[in-house]
């Protein structure tokens, strides 16, 4: 995980806000996507995890990649894992690093059974977003990388799974496996994406 570290302060993971405030700089993103907007990017980047899991061959799925340290089905599980953290983190306000941690059930560990743990989690969070007001994007959960804001969690959530996406993307491409439709890279517009991949 990323860090940056000031003195005797640090600002841990990908926070870009969080490594202004530290190094005393302003930090003025261009765009922030509203929230209806940000829970529909999510169903379509988890919807694209889903569909490419799917064709995943079960022979690949322990393979690591030698830029990651998680086997093909953890990575696909830790999509979809970090958005089900999402509404679990809003409703009770926490949101630890043992989620991230969490690594696919051996039950689950194929295209397919990690595919339909997706369809589960996506049911979960439709369900959570159509019965959210407009108040949940204002509390504030206590992440393990610091205070977060509603709305900033779910674009955090947001673009997270996105650039996991995109490794799953080019690790598909690297395996000779055919995606079943191309890459969503427009619903990674606005999104403030790592540049690199990796």
């Amino acid at each position: 995980m990323p860090a940056i570290v000031f003195g005797d302060r640090a600002v841990h993971g990908w926070n870009p806000k969080g490594y202004a405030e530290l190094l005393g700089v302003d930090y003025n993103p261009d765009v922030k996507l509203a929230p209806a907007v940000l829970a529909a990017r999510l169903d379509r980047v988890l919807a694209s995890t889903e569909a490419l899991l799917r064709v995943m061959p079960d022979a690949h799925m322990e393979w690591t990649p030698p830029e990651r340290k998680r086997p093909l089905a953890d990575l696909g599980f830790h999509v979809f894992r970090l958005s089900l953290g999402f509404v679990e983190g809003i409703d009770s306000l926490r949101y630890p690093a043992s989620v991230h941690e969490e690594l696919a059930p051996r039950e689950i560990r194929s295209g397919e059974g990690l595919a339909r743990y997706g369809a589960l989690v996506r049911a979960r969070i439709s369900g959570w977003f159509q019965g959210a007001g407009g108040d949940e994007f204002g509390r504030t959960v206590e992440a393990y990388w610091g205070p977060i804001g509603g709305h900033d969690f779910l674009e955090r959530t947001t673009w997270h799974a996105a650039q996991h996406l995109r490794q799953l993307y080019v690790l598909a491409d690297r395996l000779g496996v055919k995606p079943p439709a191309p890459e969503p890279v427009d619903a990674y517009k606005d999104l403030p994406l790592p540049k690199a991949l990796w």
